[in-house]
């Protein structure tokens, strides 16, 4: 069995953070403005999403720790994050955001137990499936950010900027060819 505990959710979460960091900053503030085509987000409306996108699970398993969730609670709790993604309207304070709630939710991920995340939420009535651990739920938040960081690169293609990711790889390519050519022949 595969072990995975608050400690490496944790540096998992703050790795995808990481990425999405580089690419909000390697994203002109003249930019954030683009839309990859009408009727998506902007690049502050998506970055800004994902600053506040871990408000509902930092609330539902960290500060309410509830084991029913309702869709007053989903409602509410949806609602809080618009209020936060609504107030972030500069790179600077989406970056800010990223990093500062981004470091809060890490730290609440590292702080979990196994006995914690291997509690069940229920979900009302209706909903399949029925309910899911909290391990599952909070991995969700990981795979979210992910999703929209990877939108966030196909944008950055479209706007003639190349992925931090794909810079590292042909950088490390180029290396290790440089290092084959320079190497004495056998």
């Amino acid at each position: 069995m595969t072990y995975y505990s608050g400690k490496e959710l944790a540096g998992a979460f703050r790795t995808v953070r990481q990425n999405t960091l580089q690419v909000a900053q390697d994203i002109p503030e003249a930019q954030y403005g683009f839309a990859a085509t009408d009727g998506c987000m902007t690049v502050a409306q998506v970055l800004a999403h994902l600053a506040a996108s871990t408000n509902f699970h930092y609330k539902l398993h960290g500060v309410d720790k509830k084991s029913a969730l309702s869709m007053e609670d989903f409602g509410g709790y949806m609602a809080e994050a618009q209020q936060i993604q609504s107030s972030l309207t500069t790179k600077d304070a989406i970056v800010a955001a990223l990093t500062a709630r981004g470091e809060e939710f890490a730290s609440f991920l590292e702080s979990l137990t196994d006995a914690q995340l291997g509690e069940f939420v229920t979900f009302p009535a209706g909903l399949q499936p029925p309910s899911k651990s909290r391990f599952e739920m909070l991995l969700g938040a990981k795979e979210h950010e992910m999703h929209h960081r990877g939108q966030l690169m196909v944008i950055q293609r479209l706007l003639g900027i190349t992925p931090h990711l794909t810079r590292n790889r042909q950088a490390a390519q180029a290396a290790r060819a440089a290092a084959a050519a320079s190497a004495p022949a056998n």
